[in-house]
């Protein structure tokens, strides 16, 4: 059973990682050298015991390594490619690295994280890269933090940075309905368990809702932010001769988006002329697809550069913003049936539910 870290020693720590108590102290002072080898499972131990030094040996053992770490999920969608030049915009400017590693919230509890208070000096944590459990280890050991695009748990003071997801979704499809009388709507669900995907689909009812348009679950379909997934999704919905009418499709981001023109355009039907089509993030693709699509803009990169920007401050004995709200902007164009590319005023946001 993993004993509590209030009860667990440095002999525990010495114990459980076969070596001796001087070993275990010489790599948390730094007064030796320990090899690379014998560091990595020392530290092991210590995450698996949730062991926490006194607080001077803590500060020695944490020695500034001037690496900042980066957990995502993935790095194959044009999404994460502003992101992380937010990040590494302002961690070259603070003079420090970064490490960037993917990670899964399905891993085991005794996986090696490639990135952690071995190697780095805090961490970012995107989404639904680690699950609630592996986020409170970190945060439980005192480690900086902050997330990207998701709320820490109840009782956890970890900063974190998102964006304007609700309001945004339900203007959007307020345009639709308004502006182009848009009734069916097709919502490409995203990823479960992900905070954007729940907020975007909070906006999409609230719209239909408050236009007297009942919910369909029928017209729901799977997009999980991922161009295949939505086109294998949208082509099988197609392919059903009884599948319900429509006429636009709320992609849920512009990556599922393009899946969504490939399905259309492979059953013959047109885009916007038969079907409108929005998505979420105006990625870099968005103004280059034929059509041009409608989405929202968000300001990715800034996103990225202010999670930095905080987690510096927590570096540097400063108090962080506990909550960062970017605003997002609707950018209109011809996939919803405009003509003219322009934007819809931004609009302040009081909370993160707006």
């Amino acid at each position: 059973m993993t004993k509590r870290s209030t009860s667990v020693t440095i002999r525990d720590v010495a114990r459980e990682a076969d070596v001796s108590v001087a070993t275990v102290s010489r790599y948390l002072n730094q007064n030796a050298p320990v090899s690379e080898a014998l560091s990595a499972r020392i530290q092991k131990v210590m995450d698996k015991l949730d062991y926490v030094p006194e607080s001077a040996a803590r500060h020695l053992a944490l020695r500034k390594k001037n690496t900042i770490g980066l957990l995502v999920t993935n790095l194959h969608t044009d999404f994460f490619a502003p992101l992380l030049a937010g990040i590494e915009g302002e961690v070259y400017e603070q003079g420090y690295n970064l490490l960037v590693a993917t990670c899964r919230p399905n891993l085991t509890s005794d996986y090696d994280f490639p990135v952690g208070r071995h190697n780095t000096d805090g961490l970012l944590i995107f989404a639904d890269s680690l699950n609630d459990d592996q986020i409170a280890k970190f945060h439980k050991s005192r480690f900086p933090l902050v997330l990207i695009h998701k709320t820490p748990s109840d009782g956890q003071n970890i900063p974190f940075v998102t964006i304007e997801n609700k309001a945004a979704t339900y203007r959007l499809v307020d345009h639709l309905i308004v502006e182009h009388s848009c009734r069916r709507i097709v919502l490409m669900r995203g990823r479960q368990q992900q905070e954007d995907s729940y907020w975007r689909e909070v906006g999409f009812q609230a719209a239909l809702a408050d236009h007297d348009i009942p919910f369909d679950e029928d017209l729901v379909l799977c997009g999980s932010f991922e161009r295949e997934v939505a086109f294998k999704s949208l082509s099988a919905f197609l392919k059903d001769p009884a599948h319900p009418a429509f006429d636009a499709i709320f992609a849920g981001d512009d990556e599922a988006a393009i899946g969504v023109y490939k399905a259309l355009k492979a059953a013959g039907l047109r885009i916007p002329e038969d079907v409108a089509v929005v998505g979420f993030d105006d990625s870099r693709m968005a103004p280059f697809l034929t059509p041009p699509l409608t989405t929202v803009r968000a300001p990715t990169e800034e996103v990225g550069r202010s999670a930095a920007q905080q987690l510096f401050y927590m570096l540097e004995g400063e108090n962080p913003q506990p909550v960062t709200l970017h605003h997002t902007e609707i950018i209109l164009r011809a996939s919803c049936g405009c003509h003219v590319e322009t934007s819809l005023a931004k609009k302040e946001v009081k909370s993160i539910a707006n």
